[in-house]
């Protein structure tokens, strides 16, 4: 009997010290937010809960503290490091992976490559119909992330040249809703995270110097040779480190970076 309690002591004891941790932000880092969570959750050593909404909502959650990991899917901007700075919070960053950001069309488009000039043109909107890029004449129809993604801000700044996006472009507030509407218009361009690719819309070839056009292949991204590639972030407050360290380690540890390569991303 007192076997049977001690053991039940210890339960008691290990239920106690696991942590319930809340992640929240980037929709690119969500699939494999989820998927390292869904595996750590049956370890034991604590309950992890993910949610999206956009890399500038988890910096704000983070703020507010309503979030313990705030998910990026870029770098933290200088507003938001004196938000928490004033909030009496110190944060760490963390890589967890890295994302290929590719240019998706609807399958009907004959178009199979843009350079970089070309997408500023038709995400300024400057480039009004398929014509102009070598396609059929057709109107174009961009959609674009939301202001607060971080996906948003990448393509504005390593695509667009920090030109700012055309007024006829349409703001989706998730990947998925960018994919979706793509794949259901005929004359549609987005961009997405290479992990959401589907085969409901095709990925164009992309080209930085007008000619070498490069696919968005997990290999090119990994070599180097796709030119959109960036870096995957977690932040955290380090007076929180004790708590959500063990889910961050999971993560960077070798069984964690092989569920991002799985997932569809590139693993550091």
């Amino acid at each position: 009997m007192k076997k049977v309690a001690l053991g039940f002591a210890l339960l008691l004891s290990v239920a106690a010290n696991a942590q319930n941790i809340k992640v929240k932000g980037s929709d690119t880092i969500l699939p494999i937010a989820q998927e390292e969570a869904s595996v750590f959750n049956k370890s034991g050593k604590g309950t992890v809960s993910v949610t999206g909404g956009g890399s500038g909502v988890g910096l704000a959650s983070l703020v507010d503290n309503t979030t313990d990991i705030a998910a990026s899917s870029r770098k933290i901007k200088m507003e938001e490091k004196i938000k928490l700075t004033n909030a009496g919070k110190k944060v760490k960053e963390v890589v967890i992976g890295n994302d290929a950001l590719s240019v998706i069309v609807n399958p009907s488009n004959k178009v199979t490559k843009l350079t970089r000039e070309q997408l500023e043109g038709i995400f300024t909107g400057k480039i009004k119909n398929w014509k102009e890029v070598g396609g059929a004449d057709m109107n174009i129809v961009a959609y674009s992330r939301e202001s607060s993604s971080g996906t948003f801000e990448f393509f504005k700044d390593h695509v667009m040249n920090k030109k700012n996006f055309g007024s006829s472009v349409l703001s989706m507030p998730a990947t998925g809703a960018i994919v979706q509407s793509v794949a259901q218009t005929a004359g549609a361009i987005g961009y997405i995270g290479m992990a959401y690719d589907n085969p409901k819309v095709r990925q164009l070839a992309v080209s930085y110097d007008g000619k070498n056009y490069v696919e968005p292949t997990r290999e090119n991204a990994r070599s180097g040779k796709y030119p959109v590639v960036r870096p995957l972030y977690l932040y955290y407050s380090t007076t929180n480190e004790g708590k959500v360290k063990p889910f961050i380690d999971f993560i960077l540890s070798k069984e964690g970076q092989k569920i991002v390569d799985k997932v569809g991303f590139i693993a550091i």
